[in-house]
């Protein structure tokens, strides 16, 4: 196998900007771009091969084929034939609902589906652009149905002000909101189930209110997760992997570059996926294949990939991640 990019899967929304496009290199006039699915199995949104020998076969048609080899035998028991990540950008030119997602017991008996574990990677920031990830301060259950009521739940949800390199790790019930200005790669378990809290009041094209789950978002919100800050924390160091999330779900590293690096993956059982976040290099595999990547391309390693030597046209950013 080889390492395989995808179309992108992009999506219009009430709340999209104008980034995605060219920071992507593409050759569309779309307006409202606010997400790019970059790896996708979501049914309906499914990524699709773009390159080599299996383009045009979609990424639930791949895992179907080559199973353990492209996904990894230990990933290949755990999910079968279900692909567990989901990678999007994500460009907010206003700010998106304040939301939460169930785990993975509340959404298998709700919706059948993988639960929603994520992170975000802040690729740039306008000034003033913030986060919002968990609470501020303890509410109860009972309080928060009497300020979402009235209007006033985010006074009491953590508030971020943000910058490119930020890093913020989101399980599952906790609440949070990406605001006005940020852009940002999301790494997450492959699910689209959003229990929507509050929108702003916001009407949609037909001028209608979006759909809120108010009472759905109960059950899955953890009302204990208070912190000063959510922020996560990682050393900024060049030419060297740097691990920033290691959870059940996915482990994610960055690597910042100005000098050549080989990754070891001899010893890894699972795919892995490199985001291109800033610059461009080349990757080069154990079996002689080459790819090049720009800032806004994903590349998917299949499990079967034992090395590869990436080269910095000048220096680069990644994310690396993998279950």
């Amino acid at each position: 196998m080889y390492p395989l990019k995808f179309e992108p899967v992009l999506k219009q929304t009430l709340w999209g900007g104008d980034k995605i496009i060219p920071f992507k290199h593409l050759n569309e006039t779309l307006a409202n771009v606010g997400e790019s699915w970059e790896v996708s199995a979501v049914e309906g949104s499914e990524s699709v091969v773009a390159n080599g020998a299996d383009k045009g076969l979609t990424l639930p048609e791949m895992v179907r084929r080559y199973k353990e080899e492209l996904v990894g035998e230990a990933n290949y028991a755990r999910f079968g034939t279900k692909f567990p990540l989901l990678i999007k950008f994500i460009d907010a030119k206003q700010d998106l609902s304040i939301q939460v997602h169930p785990g993975d017991e509340l959404a298998k008996k709700r919706h059948n589906s993988f639960g929603k574990n994520e992170m975000w990677y802040v690729v740039s920031a306008d000034k003033g652009a913030k986060l919002i990830s968990g609470f501020a301060e303890q509410i109860t259950p009972k309080e928060y149905k009497e300020r979402v009521y009235n209007g006033t739940f985010a006074e009491v949800l953590q508030t971020s002000d943000v910058a490119a390199g930020d890093v913020f790790y989101v399980p599952a019930g906790r609440v949070h909101g990406i605001g006005a200005g940020a852009f940002v790669a999301e790494i997450q378990q492959t699910s689209d189930i959003t229990y929507r809290i509050f929108d702003y009041n916001r009407k949609d094209k037909d001028g209608k209110t979006r759909e809120l789950h108010t009472s759905q978002a109960i059950d899955a919100i953890n009302f204990a997760d208070v912190q000063d800050d959510f922020r996560t924390n990682y050393e900024r160091v060049q030419n060297e992997p740097v691990e920033m999330v290691a959870s059940p779900y996915f482990t994610t590293s960055i690597y910042d570059m100005t000098e050549e690096i080989t990754c070891d993956y001899s010893e890894l059982d699972s795919f892995v996926i490199l985001i291109c976040v800033e610059g461009a290099c080349r990757i080069t595999d154990n079996e002689k294949n080459e790819i090049t990547v720009q800032a806004g391309e994903t590349i998917l390693l299949p499990a079967t990939t034992q090395e590869v030597t990436i080269v910095p046209d000048g220096s680069v950013k990644l994310l690396e991640t993998y279950v």
